[in-house]
């Protein structure tokens, strides 16, 4: 996600569905079951922003990047890389000092060839004369992985300076079409692009998402499927004014036939933040969870609301004061900053990862850490949770910011989710285990400098 200060901000969301591809899939195959398999040998691959450091130019660092870990048998192959920028070849555009190619990342297998595409947002990026107008390149997946792009043309109300089309992006079926669709923020406003999608730059029908006529500013995203007909549901993050008021609202649109119809929308008294939806409770309906690092004072809480067949409906909220969670509430910890959803110990039920990154330990400030709720029956509960520290990373440190990203997926196909932690210039991978993700066999991350792919 990113805030309306344009600052570049992550969020996660729950994606589904550990069935293995076959390998090397052919060009004629069905959409790829792995929405991040970019080489389609049955392995999920990990891509990541890296624009803190940038690519170096001849004018100096330039532009930002992705980098892309592959997967193998055993789970990330951090031997098998590829960085993408601006100046990979085939790739639209130049890297220049103040673009951000990865601000946002999105992917899912647009053309149906059976190999995932990344999508890549770069919400600062002037085109011709209009000044941070952003742009949004698909990068296509292959048998040899990402290869060659394609920029996404911006709909008139996003093709205007300070437009920062594609600061944030997500990925679903949800006209249940069987086609991926793809929904970018750009002008304050979310478009809906319709699948399938060509290399030569065609799309299906492309809408705006509004409240129209009533003061409604988009920034956020989050896609999953919450009332359990199949179709992917979508929660957009935003603001909406009346007269010299504003509310921080959540949105909740219902994916249908014809696109994504609106649904209920749910009022918070701080800015949310990060998003991601996951199934708590095991009871077939996604639930919401919402993080609001600067609700009161910054201690941070998390706001899960209940899905049902007919949306979300009743929430419950989750902080460092919660009975069995690790640690208590503080000024500017920012609990909630991140959460990603996935099923850490293979017992069917989704487990919620809680970023905490500006957590005081032993005096150390803003070390970070992540508490992992574990959900069962009755969905999630503090007494069910795990502290996991900056210290697994190594010495223990100041303003390491541990926990500023979190993702939950199954990269090495046991049926548990491996964790995925971003701090200041270091990322680790944690294997999921059936208890906890364990920093017994971690890896560090090559070339981390920003937020995980949704």
């Amino acid at each position: 996600m990113r805030r309306s200060t344009a600052a570049a901000l992550t969020t996660t969301l729950l994606a589904t569905g550990l069935t293995p591809l076959f390998l090397a899939a052919p060009a004629s195959a069905a959409v790829a079951k792995h929405y991040d398999d970019f080489n389609g040998d049955g392995y999920r691959d990990l891509a990541y922003s890296n624009y803190s450091s940038g690519i170096s130019g001849p004018g100096g660092w330039l532009g930002g990047a992705v980098t892309v870990v592959y997967g193998k048998a055993s789970g990330l192959d951090t031997g098998h890389t590829q960085v993408v920028h601006q100046d990979s070849p085939g790739i639209p555009g130049t890297g220049e000092e103040d673009d951000y190619f990865g601000e946002s990342l999105s992917s899912a297998d647009l053309n149906k060839d059976g190999y995932a595409d990344l999508i890549v947002g770069n919400g600062t990026e002037h085109v011709g004369s209009a000044k941070y107008r952003g742009t949004v390149t698909i990068v296509w997946g292959s048998r040899t992985g990402l290869s060659g792009g394609t920029s996404l043309a911006p709909r008139s109300g996003a093709n205007g300076s300070q437009s920062h089309f594609g600061s944030e992006l997500a990925t679903g079926d949800f006209n249940g079409d069987g086609s991926p669709d793809l929904t970018v923020i750009g002008g304050g406003e979310a478009w809906l692009y319709r699948g399938p999608f060509t290399k030569s730059g065609t799309t299906g029908s492309v809408t705006k998402i509004d409240k129209e006529g009533a003061g409604w500013y988009s920034y956020g995203l989050a896609a999953g499927k919450v009332n359990g007909d199949g179709k992917t549901d979508l929660v957009i993050l935003g603001t909406q004014f009346t007269g010299q008021t504003d509310a921080n609202r959540v949105w909740y649109l219902k994916g249908a036939s014809s696109g994504l119809t609106s649904g209920a929308s749910k009022t918070y008294a701080s800015e949310p933040f990060a998003a991601t939806i996951g199934d708590f409770d095991k009871n077939g309906y996604g639930d919401i969870a919402v993080g609001l690092p600067w609700n009161n004072d910054g201690k941070g809480i998390v706001s899960v609301w209940r899905g049902t067949s007919s949306g979300p409906s009743g929430s419950m909220t989750y902080n460092q004061a919660s009975s069995g969670v690790s640690g208590s509430p503080e000024a500017d910890d920012n609990f909630g900053y991140s959460v990603s959803a996935g099923d850490t110990n293979g017992d069917g039920y989704a487990d919620l990862a809680v970023g905490v990154p500006q957590e005081d330990v032993d005096g150390k400030e803003d070390q970070g850490g992540v508490t992992v709720f574990r959900g069962g029956s009755g969905g999630l509960t503090g007494t069910r949770s795990t502290w996991i520290p900056q210290s697994v990373l190594g010495p223990a440190d100041s303003y390491a910011s541990f926990g500023s990203a979190v993702r939950l997926r199954d990269l090495d196909r046991d049926g548990k989710a491996d964790l995925t932690v971003g701090a200041n210039g270091d990322g680790l991978l944690m294997r999921g285990t059936g208890t906890t993700p364990t920093a017994t066999g971690s890896a560090h991350l090559p070339e981390y400098g920003g937020g995980f792919l949704d």
